[in-house]
């Protein structure tokens, strides 16, 4: 296997008394799109805040590209983070600014590039996710879907070698949910990015990743394509896959 280009090594995140991530082990290959699968609150948006640095763990390990994320100091930590991008579950786009504004903030912030310069590729992000013509429209003049492609275009400014995707369908209907699955398809392909992708949506994971990780009660349970989890048999998994509740909650009642 190639060298990851992320490795989680035994990393613990504790809350008080309460243990969220226990104990993660998880490589992310170059050119992969990875897939971070299981049940609300079994730390799947605490693991990936911790490999986007925004959060501090108890202990252990995040290495991108063999630099430890989770000891470095401020400097070190946003050198190595210019090298990823990341999409929010809301997009995150500043409402007070247009669109190619929101854009272009990483580059103005974190280049000393010319407005010129920076306004060509602006406009060249834009024309990749399909919004072409939108960068003067402010974030409330754009419906649920585009304003996910302008939040796509802003982690893509600084032509990021990994981007993070938090639940990047959540709040779309099928058929725009689809159109931003092969658009992350055809990033992939053209570019050679590695994506990590949180997610429940099951027909998203069916076209976009190459693996899974299934994460349960703060651990990773395994990981592997589809067909490799599903062999497993293990209960857990085959509970997620089939859509099948808890037992405990087959017999509620419903007001």
């Amino acid at each position: 296997m190639p060298e990851p280009i992320v490795q989680v090594r035994d990393l613990v995140v504790r809350y008080g008394t309460r243990t969220v991530l226990n104990g993660i082990d998880l490589d992310i290959y170059k050119g992969e799109s990875l897939a971070i699968l299981g049940k609300s609150g079994c730390g799947k948006s605490t693991l990936l805040r911790h490999m986007i640095g925004l959060s501090s763990p108890t202990s252990g390990q995040i290495l991108i590209k063999g630099f430890d994320i989770a000891s470095a100091d401020e400097d070190q930590k946003v050198a190595v983070l210019k090298r990823i991008g990341m999409l929010f579950q809301s997009a995150a786009l500043f409402n007070s600014m247009t669109v190619g504004d929101n854009v272009a903030l990483p580059l103005r912030e974190h280049t000393e590039l010319e407005e010129s310069t920076i306004k060509i590729m602006t406009n060249m992000k834009l024309e990749m996710v399909g919004l072409s013509g939108f960068e003067d429209f402010k974030p409330a003049q754009l419906s649920g879907g585009m304003k996910k492609r302008a939040g796509l275009a802003r982690a893509l400014a600084m032509d990021p070698e990994i981007l993070f995707c938090d639940e990047p369908s959540a709040g779309l209907d099928p058929v725009v949910a689809a159109g931003l699955d092969n658009l992350v398809l055809n990033l992939k392909r053209a570019y050679k990015m590695t994506f990590v992708i949180v997610t429940h949506e099951m027909a998203s994971v069916k076209i976009i990743a190459d693996r899974i990780a299934m994460m349960h009660d703060g651990k990773v349970l395994a990981v592997g394509s589809m067909q490799e989890l599903r062999s497993l048999g293990h209960p857990v998994i085959e509970q997620f896959f089939n859509r099948e509740p808890d037992s405990e909650e087959i017999g509620a009642n419903v007001l």
